[in-house]
């Protein structure tokens, strides 16, 4: 008698064919489905093969169904790392948690304020001219050594961009916070803030009252001692008021610009975009049949008699009735096939219910609840009253 170790391709894919727990069960299913069809009445029309083929497609059912759930619950923490076939097995692990779906949200906020980004900005000066007051940002935008940013072939064509940022000046916040004969020091002394001379005795001061400060006197310089404003329409920038360049003198505006990022060619080389994206990428392999508790395996028997039923009841439909002497036999072909895909659909609902009530959110919500009921129950055990009772 031939058994499923000593078949020749027995299962059509071949998933699970060198697991001894799966080969054991599949000779198992064998007897299981045939008598629950039942063949110690009346033959049933279905070969090994066949049954382990419905056996093969029940598991795979079930680790995708499985992997659905896991990936819904852990998508997040998967996206960016590396896909393929590989690293089949993280469909059995338990991942670390990490803030790279959320941080990756959150990079464009940053870089539009100036704190970084995946995208790369340009820098230059246009040169002032005195009475002048328009520029061509293009044409007069130029790098460290005097060339034109734009000639560049890597700037190239001339897109659209953004300004981020204008200077005419470099900022002297930091010198006037440190400086010992400022006089904004000495008015710090008058209300009662620490001042930063080299005579001063440093009092313990929280932190922030230091950032604090150094924002007024940057802001100070940005806003109250700059008398200059400028408005761009089209590729020209216009100062106001205009220019005052002293002949021989030499005065800059300094601008920084970005461009529309292309989400796919960040400005470095960047892995993750090639990474896992969605479901469809996510590096979950088949299930291991022999780590399978007993719940897995229950299911995947009774799935695999649905589909044994499903396919018997197509097989005995070829033929609606089989003539006999003096009568004709009518096959329950469509009956088979009706409840072996209603019970197929059970099946999966009722994993589907349970699977959903095991995400991993759902788990906190659920503990969130506990915790609470238990919080609730404590407080209406009495306290004790301090006394002490000794029997015996």
């Amino acid at each position: 008698m031939s058994t499923f170790a000593n078949t020749l391709r027995p299962t059509p894919f071949g998933f699970f064919d060198t697991d001894s727990s799966f080969q054991t069960e599949s000779d198992a299913m064998i007897t299981f489905v045939k008598r629950k069809l039942g063949d110690d009445i009346l033959s049933v029309e279905l070969t090994k093969k066949q049954i382990w083929a419905c056996f093969e497609e029940a598991f795979c059912e079930y680790g995708s169904i499985v992997n659905q759930y896991q990936a819904k619950s852990q998508l997040a923490n998967l996206l960016g790392a590396p896909t393929g076939s590989f690293l089949s097995g993280s469909e059995q692990r338990f991942p670390r948690e990490n803030f790279e779906f959320m941080l990756r949200r959150g990079e464009p906020y940053a870089m539009e304020a100036g704190l970084g980004g995946s995208f790369n900005t340009l820098s230059g000066s246009i040169a002032l001219e005195h009475n002048r007051q328009d520029y061509d940002i293009y044409d007069e935008l130029k790098d460290a050594d005097g060339n034109r940013l734009f000639d560049n072939a890597a700037n190239n064509p001339k897109t659209k961009m953004k300004i981020q940022e204008i200077m005419h000046f470099d900022s002297s916040a930091a010198y006037r916070f440190f400086d010992s004969t400022s006089a904004v020091n000495y008015l710090n002394n008058e209300f009662s803030f620490e001042s930063f001379t080299p005579e001063t005795v440093f009092y313990v001061l929280p932190v922030f009252e230091d950032v604090l400060r150094g924002g007024m006197l940057e802001m100070s310089q940005r806003v109250r001692r700059s008398n200059f404003s400028y408005k761009i329409v089209g590729t020209k920038l216009r100062i106001y008021p205009t220019p005052n360049v002293n002949t021989g003198s030499t005065k800059h505006l300094y601008i920084r610009v970005g461009f529309r990022g292309d989400p796919m060619s960040p400005a470095f080389s960047d892995s993750t975009i090639e990474g896992v994206s969605n479901l469809s990428n996510v590096p979950f392999g088949n299930l291991i049949y022999s780590r399978i508790n007993s719940i897995g395996r229950q299911w995947t028997r009774q799935y695999a008699l649905a589909l044994s039923k499903e396919l018997l009841g197509l097989i005995r439909s070829k033929f609606a009735s089989i003539p006999i002497p003096g009568a004709e036999l009518t096959l329950n072909g469509a009956d088979l096939v009706s409840q072996g895909r209603e019970e197929q659909t059970e099946l999966r609902t009722e994993i589907k219910e349970m699977l959903e009530t095991m995400t991993y959110s759902a788990m906190l919500e659920s503990e969130a609840a506990a915790s609470e009921a238990l919080t609730r129950i404590l407080k209406m055990i009495p306290m004790p009253n301090g006394k002490a009772f000794i029997i015996g």
